[in-house]
């Protein structure tokens, strides 16, 4: 086994697991800089109204993007069932399948993109003053979406195999770019917010670039070759499966928080602009926690296909674990420390005061959300996302909706009673997921299986 991968079906769970994820959360924290870079840049250097055209699209992107994001969360649990269970072949068609979809995908959302931005940010309310440079701010965004879907989709193959260090130096590269290319464009070239968008679309290029280098220079069935690109139907059937349940529960519950980015909108840009720079803040705390969900689907995945029944239970005993130690740990140090963050996106004391009004209630709970999404790992891990994705939907983005209309709207229409709907819905959408899990876990077998015997590499 090559010193990147990882065998996830054997040897002592803590260990490894937080191996596995620590360069995860390095990964993820440098993709939020390429944000947080941007966010900063125009807070200091653009103004208050720039820094709110940035925050205002993140909801807009999301909704877009998520369904694409989600199918390669299929392809995680394909290659790391494949790989668990040494089928090579399998291995090697849903590589080339997964690449395809993201080739298309990105084409597909760089035009509804382009076509969306402008009538989707006004029908969310967004204030006059911003919408401009949001709507310019986006389109330039989408125009990166391939590049954004072939790294997410070649990052995803190699989590799988329990690679998460080559993503993490390819994005530390392209990290650097970034920010050099945001100060280059903003302060010397006076491009604001289309400087910005720019630098991010360009860094992306780059790590889109390091990571299909990577997989042409594997060797065997990881190996990426471009003249075998095609669609094959069983594996896109799987892979549409697994991760278009996941798109859908992203791109929904980007609905809600279209919703609630909504709402903020209507107290004005100054409340606008000290949400964007919280919600960025508590990105850091957020990445942390991701970083055990997605153990939980290569982890669990792995050893499903290894049929290592009874390590499942343990993965996700020590993922929770994890998650809720890294997410109060981090989220109560974010709050400790959450003025002086704040006054790296900003000078203006309003806009600092309501950063802290949103992250006195999002910080200190945030682990529960870590505790939703990582039960939703586990049983993603194990092929199933269709009832994770209901439950979810379920609990989480349609309470928050009932939330809005009902409480926020008849009862208390602030932003404090706006913001509680989140750790509301988490804690009520966790408890479920883990009476789902029991029910799921129920239908395997407590004891181990022997693995199937390999089948070998294709010609």
């Amino acid at each position: 086994m090559k010193s990147y991968e990882m065998d996830m079906c054997s040897g002592p769970l803590p260990g490894k697991i937080l191996r596995f994820a620590f360069p995860l959360m390095l990964s993820s924290i440098l993709q939020l800089l390429f944000n947080a870079a941007d966010v900063i840049v125009v807070g200091q250097f653009a103004g208050s109204t720039s820094l709110a055209a940035v925050g205002s699209t993140g909801a807009v992107t999301n909704l877009l993007t998520n369904i694409f994001l989600g199918l390669s969360i299929g392809t995680n649990v394909l290659v790391s069932h494949s790989y668990g269970a040494k089928q090579d072949k399998d291995l090697h068609e849903t590589i080339h399948t997964s690449i395809m979809i993201s080739l298309i995908g990105g084409v597909i959302l760089l035009v509804l993109g382009i076509l969306l931005t402008r009538p989707l940010l006004t029908l969310m309310g967004t204030p006059e003053d911003v919408i401009d440079k949001a709507a310019l701010y986006m389109r330039i965004i989408f125009v990166g979406c391939p590049v954004m879907l072939v790294y997410n989709f070649g990052s995803a193959i190699l989590r799988a195999i329990g690679d998460t260090k080559r993503p993490l130096y390819f994005l530390a590269i392209a990290g650097v770019l970034n920010i050099f290319l945001n100060l280059f464009f903003v302060i010397v070239c006076k491009m604001d917010v289309a400087g910005v968008a720019l630098a991010t679309v360009i860094s992306q290029c780059l790590s889109m670039g390091l990571i299909l280098r990577c997989l042409v220079h594997e060797n065997g069935p990881l190996r990426l070759q471009f003249s075998k690109l095609k669609i094959y139907k069983d594996k896109l059937k799987n892979i549409v499966r697994i991760g278009l349940p996941a798109g859908l529960q992203g791109a929904i519950f980007s609905i809600s928080n279209v919703l609630i980015q909504s709402t903020v909108n209507s107290f004005g840009s100054t409340v606008v602009a000290g949400n964007t720079a919280a919600a960025n803040i508590e990105g850091f705390v957020y990445v942390a926690m991701n970083a055990l969900y997605q153990s939980a689907i290569s982890f669990t995945g792995q050893n499903m296909g290894a049929q290592k029944y009874r390590r499942i239970n343990k993965i996700l005993i020590v993922c929770q674990g994890y998650v809720v130690l890294f997410g109060l740990s981090l989220g109560l140090l974010a709050l400790l420390f959450g003025h002086q963050l704040l006054a790296l996106y900003t000078s203006d004391p309003s806009v600092v005061e309501y950063g802290l009004l949103r992250m006195s209630i999002i910080c200190p709970t945030y682990f529960l959300c870590g505790i939703m999404d990582t039960m939703v790992g586990s049983l993603r891990g194990m092929g199933y996302s269709i009832v994770p994705m209901v439950v979810s939907l379920t609990g989480a983005c349609g309470l928050r909706i009932l939330w809005i209309f009902t409480i926020f709207h008849f009862l208390s229409p602030t932003l404090t009673t706006l913001y509680l709907s989140y750790p509301v819905s988490w804690a009520i959408t966790a408890f479920t997921h883990v009476v789902t899990f029991l029910i799921v876990r129920h239908k395997y077998p407590k004891d181990d299986m022997e693995i199937p015997t390999p089948v070998q590499n294709p010609a």
